[in-house]
């Protein structure tokens, strides 16, 4: 499935929003900066700010949801109306990255190359104490379990480029915080190739606090969920070329 070097590549952006009329615009100028990036939509999550405007006028398509959906349903309504055959792969790239999105351009490299199916990209050390590390091991420990052949440092980033040729096998995303550990899993366990690549991506980052432990804690919960889900569905593994 991986897309061969030498060919065109036609990527679509795809990116979630909600109330990020602060950055939105510099990660939709950073998106539209990658030469292999063709089409940037946000898929706006019923913000109350002023993201859809914002988006616009920096020259994105907008989505508009009448509801909040959360991440995944949002993301999953989005792809329904797009015509995705269109295009190579998608870029799912969070509305707060701003101009950090630029560092795609690692994850295209590696696309281009025919590296992987699924690319996450890899944050560096927090600016902030986070937790103690419960969650990022049970997606580790799920993530391993079902395939996955290297130890990924941030397997709950969001931040992804996949092949849109996996998409019919990672469908419909997740609900809730394990939407990402979800996605990884379905990946693996449908045989395609996932992996992680550096960057110095930013974003809003949760401290050690007892909002951030709220926010851990209703992660570990959610990815525990498709974890299991995960451990139901058949075993077996379809080799992909």
């Amino acid at each position: 499935m991986c897309l061969g070097s030498g060919k065109i590549m036609k990527l679509l952006a795809l990116v979630p929003a909600y109330n990020e009329e602060k950055r939105i615009a510099d990660t939709i100028g950073a998106l539209k900066s990658l030469s292999s990036v063709s089409e940037v939509v946000v898929a706006d999550d019923c913000s109350s700010d002023d993201t859809v405007n914002e988006a616009k006028k920096a020259g994105a398509t907008v989505i508009e949801h009448k509801y909040n959906l959360g991440k995944g349903q949002s993301l999953n309504k989005a792809l329904e109306s797009l015509e995705m055959s269109k295009y190579s792969g998608v870029i799912l790239a969070d509305g707060d990255l701003a101009s950090s999105a630029a560092e795609f351009k690692h994850l295209i490299e590696g696309f281009e190359q025919g590296s992987a199916d699924m690319l996450i990209a890899g944050f560096g050390k927090p600016k902030k104490k986070g937790g103690f590390g419960l969650v990022k091991g049970l997606a580790r420990w799920a993530i391993k379990k079902y395939g996955g052949s290297e130890q990924f440092k941030t397997p709950l980033s969001g931040q992804r480029l996949l092949a849109t040729g996996i998409l019919k096998d990672i469908l419909p995303l997740a609900p809730g915080f394990g939407m990402e550990v979800d996605m990884t899993l379905k990946a693996l366990k449908a045989g395609y190739k996932v992996r992680e690549v550096p960057t110095k991506m930013t974003h809003d980052e949760t401290g050690r606090n007892l909002a951030g432990f709220k926010h851990r804690g209703r992660q570990f919960v959610d990815i525990l969920k498709v974890t299991c889900k995960v451990i139901l569905r058949t075993p077996t593994l379809r080799r992909r070329t």
